[in-house]
């Protein structure tokens, strides 16, 4: 027995069914990402008459009951309607139709960069009618329906009035549906262009009006399983779904809403796990795959526990597993069982981190390491604070940022990681693999100069855990940031003094040569020797500070005041290297080899890490 039908409907039909609420979007799906450029090559095609591929509709009234949400930017009079049909492929071309060939106020897109703009869509009527000019007759202006150029200061096209429009004959593609309106503006105002209007209505306006869509409708008795395998199915292409977006489809048959669990609904009154977990700002990037790994993880060890309880041996016991597979196959039991425990843990990740100085998502090393961290947490509850049991989520947290070991694909790691540990902290393991696969060169310290890597973020939290003092301020660093005063990290021996001497960048600007200060300490040194900012810090007058004093500062950043009092860089350099590799050993519990004596080895860096700091 068939379980869809196959037809085509003309384009303006389909247009006013949605206008109409009669068909509307399943509410686990995405909102609309295409942006501007998309827009316009999909009305290109559309007035050439090509094809632009199939839409899938679903059925409404039968056993799934789906929330439902209308195209966005639409708007009904007494309420939404109830639908007939619901989008389950082809939402983003039915939107940007609908928007652009309907709708009297601006079309909500976005740029090439994903930012928000908001834009008319015109056509050149005499580009329309040139042979092979018609990608260039599609055009877009500004929400005020001008365009402009000279950075804004002179307007090149104006239709922000029917007469403007008519003169400069260009069509607005809002009344491409249904243009009565406008061609009686264009006999008031320009009725000269009336016979190119009429060749180009036949040409363009024709081709919209008379385009049918091929729409597969599947019947409203197809299983909920049917209709979540079809959905991932049909929805491979263009923007592919993320795994959130599937797991949503699934529970969303059941008549559970994960968007509005997981990102709140102000129109239902929801407030979303996200908005809690984020209250914490250095959780500020984790996202909701990262949540869903960590439930994958916590069902996956207790089906496994349960099989080895069970006595089955081998390949029949279930594995450990974050992957893709194992995510998609969460339920929704499963999901309402674990969802409170894990986002537990995240929040007690969050105090985690701050003890070891983590304050802002900027600054964390890995994102990735906060879903094993979160797993274990979420498990181990308060037990964590036991000295010994933080000791041990430490040493295996630096290890993974001085390890550098979370970068690129982690599923693995985040499982071994999440299993070893768990046993390593309760005494029936050996160390987790990412201590023992651990281990940071001397050497890697003169190519730390992105602030984007994570040993050079984890160092300078170390620093700032340790301690360090302002050169100006009277307090710490950390302190300072969190009272919201500039801290940033910058040159000690300044750039354009080491470019006078001859040092080269790459030795100069890695992180052995920064440190966080504040803006106001960084104004001071300016592009002076040390000898000469230092004597004019501590002569400030609101500052104050007698050379022990001063020395006790620049201690705090693991900084020898004698040879920075004496303008040496290279005795300067190779001291505070061995005083960095100090705590980095501390944190990792591991002896750092250190090798050739490698400052000219600096050189060798890749192109990606010559960033340089304010």
């Amino acid at each position: 027995m068939s379980t869809f039908d196959s037809t085509k409907k003309l384009l303006p039909v389909i247009i006013k069914e949605i206008t109409e609420g009669k068909i509307q979007l399943p509410d686990f799906q995405r909102g609309w990402v295409w942006n501007n450029d998309h827009v316009l090559s999909l009305l290109v095609s559309i007035a050439r008459s090509f094809p632009v591929g199939a839409v899938m509709l679903l059925e409404t009234g039968g056993e799934i009951r789906f929330q439902v949400r209308p195209i966005e930017n639409l708007t009904f009079n007494g309420g939404i309607p109830e639908p007939d049909l619901l989008i389950l492929d082809g939402q983003q071309r039915l939107t940007s139709l609908t928007q652009v060939l309907t709708l009297s106020t601006p079309v909500k897109t976005f740029n090439e960069k994903g930012n928000p703009i908001e834009r008319f869509y015109y056509i050149n009527i005499n580009a329309a009618l040139e042979n092979d000019a018609l990608d260039e007759a599609f055009i877009t202006v500004d929400h005020d329906k001008k365009t402009r150029r000279n950075f804004g200061r002179d307007i090149e096209l104006d239709f922000s009035s029917p007469e403007k429009e008519c003169k400069a004959f260009y069509f607005p593609c809002n009344q491409i549906l249904n243009s009565d309106c406008w061609e009686e503006s264009l006999q008031q105002y320009a009725p000269e262009k009336f016979p190119d209007y009429m060749q180009f209505r036949k040409k363009i306006l024709s081709a919209f009006r008379a385009y049918e869509l091929p729409v597969i409708s599947l019947y409203k008795s197809t299983s909920k399983e049917a209709v979540c395998l079809v959905f991932e199915k049909v929805n491979t292409g263009g923007v592919s779904l993320s795994v959130f977006e599937l797991v949503t489809a699934s529970f969303a048959a059941e008549g559970f809403n994960l968007r509005d669990d997981w990102y709140g609904s102000k129109l239902r009154n929801v407030e979303g796990r996200v908005e809690r977990i984020k209250s914490e700002p250095i959780l500020n990037t984790v996202e909701s795959t990262d949540f869903l790994q960590a439930i994958s993880l916590l069902r996956t060890r207790e089906k496994r526990i349960q099989d080895i309880a069970d006595g089955k041996t081998g390949n029949a016991i279930s594995a450990i597993s974050a992957k893709r597979a194992a995510v998609l196959s969460i339920s929704l039991a499963d999901y309402q069982q674990w969802t409170n425990q894990v986002e537990k843990g995240f929040l007690l990740a969050a105090k985690f981190l701050r003890k070891e100085h983590f304050f802002k998502s900027i600054d964390l090393p890995y994102r990735t390491q906060l879903v094993p961290l979160a797993s274990v947490l979420s498990i181990l509850k308060e037990r964590w604070l036991e000295p010994q049991i933080h000791e041990k989520l430490c040493r295996w947290y630096w290890c993974g940022v001085f390890g550098e070991l979370y970068g690129g694909a982690v599923e693995t790691r985040i499982v071994n990681d999440f299993d070893e540990l768990l046993a390593w902290i309760d005494g029936q393991g050996d160390e987790p693999r990412t201590i023992y696969e651990a281990s940071f060169s001397s050497n890697r310290l003169n190519t730390l100069r992105s602030r984007n890597s994570a040993a050079y973020k984890g160092l300078n939290t170390l620093i700032l855990r340790e301690g360090a003092k302002d050169f100006f301020w009277k307090d710490t660093v950390a302190n300072l940031d969190y009272e919201e005063i500039a801290i940033d990290i910058h040159h000690i021996f300044p750039k354009n003094w080491c470019e006078k001497e001859g040092i080269k960048p790459s030795v100069f600007n890695s992180i052995i040569n920064k440190t966080p200060i504040s803006y106001k300490a960084n104004r001071m040194i300016g592009a002076k020797a040390p000898s000469t900012y230092l004597s004019m810090i501590q002569s400030h007058k609101q500052v104050g500070l007698d050379d022990d004093a001063m020395n006790k500062i620049l201690l705090s950043h693991y900084i020898d005041s004698n040879m920075l009092r004496a303008d040496d860089f290279h005795c300067f350099y190779e001291q505070r290297k061995e005083s960095l590799l100090t705590i980095v050993e501390k944190v990792m519990n591991k002896e750092i080899d250190r090798g050739i004596n490698a400052v000219n080895n600096a050189e060798l860096e890749s192109e990606e890490e010559m960033e340089e700091d304010a």
